[in-house]
Formats: C-alpha cells, sequence, structure tokens
C-alpha cells in the first residue's frame, strides 16, 4: 500500500556548514501493507512526526520518494496528495467559525463534491464516529467537550474516504477513559473501513495495544520493526528496550497489586 524509499530529511545549519546540518529523518525505509496499523514510536527528537508530514509532503522531503500504490506520490502536488490522505492530530485544529457539519465536509467541498453527497457523507460519518448529526451537527467546536471534538478530527479525516490516514498523537491530550473509548472506536472504524495507518505515539502501552506492528525510530533512523510481541521477546538495542522498560513496569506493578492480600 505504501512505501518510503531512503525517505530524508536535512536541515541546514545556521552558519551554513554542510557539517552542522541536522539530520531528523535520515534514510528511512519502510512497508506499510493494505489494512495494516504502523505505530511510529521513539522519543523526542526521534524524527515521528517529521516522518508523517514527509509522507503528506507538509514538508518536503531532501531525499528519497514516498509510494502508495506502486506510484511515486512525487508527481502530486501537495495539495493534491493530502486530500487523497486522512490526517488527524493533537488538539483536532476544526475550524472555529465552521460547525460541526461544515468542518466535516470541508475536503470533500475542496474536491467539488455535490451539495447531497457531501449532506449524505456527513451525517453519515457522525453516526459513525458516535455523534447524532441532528443533536451536534450546527454546533460551533467550542460548544463540544475535547473527546466529541476528537471524534470530529476523526470524521473530518475520513470524509473524502482516503484508503490511507495519518494520524499525530490523536488521543495524547485526553483523559484516560475517553482516549480509551476513541482508541476502541478508531480501531473498529478502521477494521470496518479497512483502512491502512501510520500512527505516531509516544505511549508505548498505546502502541503495543493497537499496532500490528510498530516501526522504532532514534535520532531519525529506523532501528527496528516488528510486531508487539517481536519487540517485547527481542528489543533490537538499548533505545528499544529503554522505551519497553515503562510498559513492563506498569504490568508488574498491576500483578503485584492484583497479588497482595
Amino acid at each position: 500500500m505504501i512505501e518510503l524509499r531512503n525517505l530524508s530529511k536535512r536541515y541546514g545549519s545556521p552558519t551554513g556548514d554542510p557539517a552542522g546540518d541536522a539530520m531528523a529523518v535520515d534514510d528511512v525505509c519502510l512497508e506499510v501493507a493494505r489494512g495494516e496499523l504502523m505505530m511510529l514510536v521513539g522519543g523526542s527528537g526521534s524524527g515521528k512526526t517529521t516522518t508523517l508530514k514527509l509522507i503528506n509532503r507538509l514538508i518536503e522531503p531532501s531525499g528519497g520518494s514516498v509510494w502508495i500504490d506502486g506510484a511515486d506520490t512525487e508527481g502530486l502536488s501537495g495539495p493534491e496528495l493530502r486530500r487523497r490522505i486522512g490526517y488527524c492530530f493533537q488538539g483536532v485544529g476544526l475550524f472555529p467559525h465552521l460547525s460541526v457539519r461544515e468542518n466535516v465536509g470541508v475536503t470533500p467541498r475542496l474536491l467539488d463534491w455535490a451539495p447531497d453527497a457531501i449532506a449524505e457523507r456527513v451525517d453519515a460519518l457522525l453516526r459513525l464516529v458516535d455523534l447524532d448529526p441532528q443533536q451536534y451537527g450546527d454546533r460551533a467546536p467550542d460548544a463540544l467537550s475535547g473527546g466529541q471534538r476528537q471524534r470530529v478530527g476523526l470524521a473530518r479525516a475520513l470524509a473524502a474516504k482516503p484508503e490511507l490516514m495519518l494520524l499525530d498523537e490523536p488521543f495524547g491530550a485526553l483523559d484516560p477513559l475517553i482516549r480509551e473509548s476513541l482508541q476502541s472506536a478508531f480501531q473498529e472504524l478502521r477494521r470496518e473501513l479497512g483502512l491502512t495507518a501510520i500512527f505516531v505515539t509516544h505511549d508505548m502501552v498505546e502502541a503495543l495495544l493497537l499496532a500490528d506492528r510498530i516501526a522504532v525510530l532514534h535520532a531519525g533512523r529506523l532501528v527496528q520493526v516488528g510486531t508487539p510481541a517481536e519487540l517485547l521477546a527481542a528489543p533490537a538495542d538499548e533505545h528499544v528496550a529503554a522505551l519497553l522498560r515503562t510498559p513492563k513496569r506498569q504490568a508488574q506493578a498491576l500483578e503485584e497489586v492484583g497479588g497482595a492480600p
């Protein structure tokens, strides 16, 4: 479905000396199968969000290429490419002057869908994310809770019927109960719609519970790709092992609490 071929992003040094250039993403090669959920994890500055933005060309790469369904996306303009890819991120970024219904319908309007088709799609998506169109469709975003805004963000990302979704910490700012609810809702949506998704998170527990496979980045380089079970059984290096220590400690602590008299 999607393939990153030697994808790189270099930022020049302030002095203009190439020796001081910083590699935010360094020669990343990764394949994501159709229908797969790939989680990108790593510490701060590892290149997770930059990689995501290189895929939909919010940032232009310094080298390498992105292929979708066997075709190089270089031939598409950035806006054309982004209209084919759903994008959902922390904080949602809903337009405050538009209603919920208008926010969800933004991309279909840009693609010149017929008004009736837009209305039908928007109402169907709001129901899909468990928001009654009659109750919520005409509300302003600031009249919604954080969890409701994130559901609208998911609906908007799905509006143009993308086969590929990019998600950047979409649930990171939510309280645990709402976060778990939205994680479950997203998994159901993804399976129902057959979506391929690349999902950035700093939360290893989230990655281990949701992912089909996990890609670990460190200093812009891809250090390991595998299923959650493969990473837990055989971390490739100390960076991967360090990321896994927290969920392992949490699981051990819960076992100890559960076993206490």
